[in-house]
């Protein structure tokens, strides 16, 4: 099959290509319980130029570059063309998404339902992902699409959507009508998370973002404010919540100074979702005593909040934005999403 391969780190992302389109072998049926997909859409995330620049180096390849080459790619969508003996459930042809982490299934945390937090394989970040034609899962990473629903479309809901849906499934837990929710980033999540917010619960809804284009896809996702990032964010947040900040901020950059900021707009006793990744949270320890902030993480999704996920897609409530690119086009997409052009989701299509 085709597929499109990471032979070495660039810890700068200076090169002019990262991958390559190489004919590498097709999966294999292994394990009586083994799915594999015919890929119609991966989605390019943040995620992989991080593991391009190395950051993920110390917790997925610690000895250096034994897990090069690699195929990329952990937002997966496509249809079932092979199943081995024990699958049930599903057959070859049915369109599915995939999610991304390969898990056992009897340790204590997948037993719980947070397979993300169990021992197994996660394609795209340890082992082969969907930058390629085909991609071998298990039977437990198996969500059936509805017929609403096309896999070239979805893939992205696959890491993006359910990450984004996870945080804002636990804010929706506490706010209340009249409370507020800030999101910071209106991007590839922040315009999924935007729409889940808006279809769960009924507080107000304030973007920051510092593109014009971001801003404006949140207000046409349903966000009830906008502010652009010029540096006075933070006081335009306090003004809009009477100086107290929100009960809730999703911060889906969480670099380049945002978790500052961030935690500066959540009032006291709110919480802050930190979801994108790249800078330190500096914060004296006697404010978080003070004012009892939660600082809340978050991974990816479980299997049952990505059929969620598709319920609240299938129901129309929640619409990806998508930028299509040809697997050989991969380091295209990635370049872009770089230089920050994309506006919602980049998907390569085999």
């Amino acid at each position: 099959m085709k597929a499109q391969v990471l032979t070495q780190y660039d810890d700068h992302l200076k090169a002019d290509q990262w991958v390559s389109l190489q004919d590498v072998p097709d999966p294999k049926i292994t394990k009586s319980t083994d799915v594999i997909v015919r890929i119609g859409g991966a989605g390019v995330c943040r995620t992989d130029l991080h593991i391009i620049e190395g950051v993920w180096r110390p917790h997925m390849d610690p000895n250096g570059n034994n897990l090069l080459p690699l195929i990329m790619g952990h937002e997966n969508a496509g249809w079932v063309e092979a199943i081995g003996k024990e699958v049930e459930g599903i057959k070859v042809g049915d369109p599915v998404i995939v999610h991304p982490k390969i898990s056992g299934g009897t340790c204590l945390a997948c037993r719980r339902g947070f397979d993300m937090h169990g021992p197994g394989k996660f394609p795209g970040l340890d082992c082969d992902g969907g930058y390629s034609e085909y991609l071998c899962t298990s039977e437990r990473n198996i969500v059936p699409l509805p017929k609403t629903l096309a896999p070239k479309e979805v893939a992205p809901y696959a890491d993006a959507g359910l990450t984004a849906y996870r945080a804002v499934k636990k804010a929706t837990r506490h706010l209340l009508p009249g409370e507020s929710c800030v999101v910071i980033g209106a991007g590839g999540l922040g315009h999924i998370g935007i729409q889940c917010l808006k279809a769960m619960c009924a507080a107000d809804v304030i973007v920051v973002d510092i593109s014009e284009a971001s801003l404006d896809l949140a207000g046409k996702v349903g966000a009830d404010k906008l502010i652009k990032a010029d540096g006075n964010e933070v006081e335009a947040v306090l003004e809009l919540t009477g100086g107290q900040g929100a009960e809730a901020v999703i911060d889906f950059v969480g670099e380049k100074g945002t978790t500052l900021k961030g935690l500066a707009m959540t009032r006291p006793m709110g919480s802050y979702y930190v979801v994108g990744y790249g800078e330190d949270i500096r914060i004296p320890t006697v404010d978080m005593v003070i004012t009892e902030k939660n600082i809340i993480g978050n991974l990816v999704g479980t299997w049952a909040e990505l059929t969620e996920l598709m319920a609240l897609a299938d129901r129309g409530l929640v619409d990806l934005r998508t930028v299509e690119y040809r697997l050989s086009d991969a380091n295209q997409a990635l370049r872009d999403l770089r230089d920050g052009k994309i506006h919602g989701r980049a998907v390569l299509v085999p």
